[in-house]
């Protein structure tokens, strides 16, 4: 066949092939997706030494490995004024050895056991996680007891690691996500420390090694700890482990638990950022906590109106109108406190339009309840979900520890696919008028002032604060 023979072939080919893809693409229908699967959380057993020191062992999956953590009741939340800045630097000091093992020993340990050392600091908890091959399960057990209890806390360590808080503090002070959250959570919680999100450099270079062992000393108790394993292990001898290595552990005094005032008011907080190509808006108010009867149809809610995909708001300044590339909604929670926000970044000149289309989507489900299959799309996303996100032994991890933290109960897990689709229209439109009201929302925007100003007049009704 001559090139002009397969040039002629190629072209009746191409012609044949788009001529029958309409009917070839109206017969892919998709199949219907099943029912709801329910979540079973594996049996596990739980209990507490005389010491205060909690435990739960969940056995686990088919994989020889084993995941523990210890998670203490202590986070950048509990710091005082003084030490504001101590939590994350004594986080990092947490991996530089122990009484009896240098950081280099540590390291090694773990890794012959298979895995290593995850030290985290966040707002109301502290953690020491390890994921080893299970044959090294109470080795692991009795390694994280020795990390928690006996650490070193070098002075020596102390200068390199307040260098590299300072250097990532001021890089993160000048992305504008960072910026605009900081600014919502200052408003929102004026005078508790889940409106400090980050110390800033004075803050810590201030800090002494006095000031993080005192820190370690006042909240790193039994009293305030709780231990999970997860996986393939040996009961008999994990239990042993932890009996061994935590029963001598001093109680202390448990945690406090003083949830914040968070403030709902309408604002608009502008901060400048001349020549910037875009805005990034953080837009929200405050909701009941985990702890709330209200809390699941909240959270299905917010995945239609903003908290997906192919939800409301996303669909709207994203898929329609093309302001912004990857807006999303969130329920944000902390110990026995929540709130709502709309975040996105959007072109400079649609600031003041996706405002405009936020308030409209939320105006409209206040009005409107949803229609039964757009909410039923809603409902199986989240129950699949769910589902899937809990399959990991680390993910079981983080379920009870959420659960452990709000104090909800395991009849939380256990029945949350079923409360999701429990959840109707009206039960939406319901938590939509109660809850997320635009003329209590603080509205924050980060962005080219000389350009925005004029588009978010419609906003400052009651107060304009200028950075």
């Amino acid at each position: 066949m001559n090139r002009t023979s397969i040039q002629r072939f190629l072209l009746v080919f191409a012609a044949m092939t788009l001529a029958a893809a309409p009917s070839f693409a109206q017969k892919q229908t998709p199949p219907a997706g099943g029912p709801p699967k329910a979540f079973t959380l594996p049996a596990h057993e739980s209990y507490t030494l005389p010491n205060g020191f909690q435990v739960t062992l969940v056995p686990y999956g088919a994989i020889p490995k084993v995941t523990a953590s210890l998670v203490v009741r202590a986070g950048s939340a509990n710091q005082a004024a003084e030490q504001y800045g101590v939590a994350s630097i004594l986080g990092n000091l947490l991996k530089e050895g122990t009484a009896t093992r240098s950081a280099k020993q540590l390291a090694e340990e773990f890794a012959q056991m298979g895995g290593d050392l995850n030290v985290g600091v966040g707002e109301d908890e502290s953690s020491f996680t390890t994921d080893v091959l299970s044959e090294f399960g109470p080795e692991a057990v009795k390694l994280l007891a020795d990390v928690a209890q006996h650490p070193l806390l070098p002075e020596s360590e102390l200068a390199r690691l307040k260098n590299d808080a300072v250097r990532q503090v001021t890089i993160a002070r000048s992305i504008p996500q960072q910026i605009a959250n900081e600014r919502f959570r200052k408003i929102l919680y004026p005078d508790h420390p889940y409106g400090r999100v980050l110390p800033t450099p004075e803050d810590i270079q201030k800090q002494s090694i006095e000031n993080a062992r005192a820190f370690y000393q006042g909240n790193f108790v039994a009293a305030r700890a709780h231990l999970y394993v997860a996986g393939r292990f040996d009961s008999a001898a994990v239990k042993k482990a932890i009996a061994e290595s935590f029963a001598g552990w001093a109680k202390g005094a448990p945690a406090a638990n003083a949830p914040p005032k968070a403030q709902a008011k309408h604002l608009l907080d502008v901060t400048d950022r001349p020549g910037a190509a875009q805005s990034t808006i953080y837009v929200g108010l405050p909701v009941p906590p985990a702890n709330s009867p209200d809390n699941i149809p909240l959270s299905v809610m917010n995945t239609l109106l903003g908290g997906s995909f192919g939800s409301r708001i996303t669909s709207n300044i994203r898929e329609q109108k093309g302001y912004t590339y990857s807006p999303s909604s969130q329920i944000s929670r902390r110990l026995h406190d929540a709130y709502w926000v709309e975040t996105a970044d959007v072109t400079t000149a649609a600031t003041g339009p996706s405002l405009k289309e936020i308030f409209g989507e939320v105006e409209r489900l206040q009005k409107e309840a949803p229609g039964a299959a757009e909410l039923q799309g809603i409902q199986s996303y989240l129950s699949g979900l769910f589902v899937i996100q809990n399959s990991t032994r680390g993910a079981l991890i983080g379920q009870l520890r959420y659960v452990d933290l709000q104090g909800l109960g395991e009849g939380y897990l256990k029945t949350y696919v079923q409360k999701v689709n429990a959840v109707t229209p009206a039960d939406v439109q319901r938590m939509t008028a109660q809850y997320i009201k635009p003329e209590q929302m603080t509205i924050v925007v980060v962005g080219d002032k000389a350009k925005i100003s004029e588009q978010l007049a419609p906003y400052a009704t009651t107060s304009d604060s200028n950075k």
